[in-house]
């Protein structure tokens, strides 16, 4: 009778120890790839932003709660924030349905510039759901982290993923992406943006790959790019990478114009 010997490249013990780390980054590469490919999905048009921004309507209500019960000054102050910041979540969902729209409406052989983001909550489901409601695909590219939910509900079943690692997660958001759209964020927004400038200023990505900073109020108070320009540290044509504004409009308008441009040539949406 033959034994039932564990092949090598089926054997959990191996795959999760350190000598088959490759094999996990490997796996992280080729899993991607596969869904990618079987999806008939070329390129992809990138939404960063906080997961902490929240929907109007939530944070009204709990505004309204708050109010009911008494809560302290401090707190009702900071449900003012988040509902002046709340603005963000709406303008993404709306931005993310136009571009699906848009996209849906192209001659293509293979599904173009479908929005893509890291599958969490704030700003990524903002954009998740404004596909979903324009009928279009989504990308989730989530990240196991101990402290925050993943796979928000308006990704795409076949297009939900999970990463252990960190860069093979950020190559998967560049390999792909045409544009860049950043909203209001915290570190992991400044670091998922600085390090694709930084790509596009080294010729490490050599496509035109336009870069919106969504929400001009946030990014003119908090990035100063004119001072290191003027501290010598980036080129003055570096300035020219990013491009703010603080309407929906604009923003469709800027990356429609710049991918009709850049990669449709005269294959442009049907009216």
């Amino acid at each position: 009778m033959k034994k039932n010997v564990q092949k090598f490249y089926d054997n959990p013990e191996i795959i999760h120890s350190p000598s088959g780390r490759m094999l996990r980054i490997m796996s992280e590469y080729l899993g991607p790839q596969e869904l990618f490919q079987k999806n008939k999905i070329q390129d992809t048009v990138v939404f960063f932003g906080s997961a902490r921004t929240q929907p109007k309507n939530i944070v009204e209500q709990a505004i309204k709660t708050a109010k009911e019960n008494g809560n302290s000054v401090e707190k009702l102050e900071n449900l003012e924030r988040d509902l002046r910041m709340s603005r963000y979540y709406e303008d993404a969902r709306e931005l993310a349905y136009k571009m699906t729209n848009w996209s849906k409406k192209l001659k293509q052989g293979r599904r173009r510039f479908i929005v893509s983001t890291g599958g969490g909550p704030g700003i990524m489901e903002a954009a998740n759901r404004g596909a979903a409601e324009a009928k279009g695909l989504s990308i989730g590219l989530n990240i196991s982290l101990p402290f925050e939910q993943s796979g928000n509900p308006y990704i795409s079943r076949e297009l939900e993923m999970e990463f252990h690692y960190f860069f093979m997660r950020k190559y998967w958001f560049v390999y792909l992406a045409k544009a860049l759209i950043a909203f209001p964020g915290g570190f992991g927004t400044f670091d998922e943006l600085f390090e694709t400038l930084t790509l596009i200023q080294t010729k490490k990505i050599s496509k035109h790959m336009p870069i919106v900073l969504f929400g001009a109020a946030f990014w003119d108070k908090v990035i100063d790019l004119e001072a290191l320009s003027d501290f010598g540290t980036i080129n003055r044509e570096d300035l020219d990478l990013c491009y703010r504004t603080d309407t929906v409009d604009d923003a469709f308008n800027y990356l429609t114009k710049q991918l009709t441009e850049h990669y449709l040539g005269d294959k442009s949406p049907e009216e």
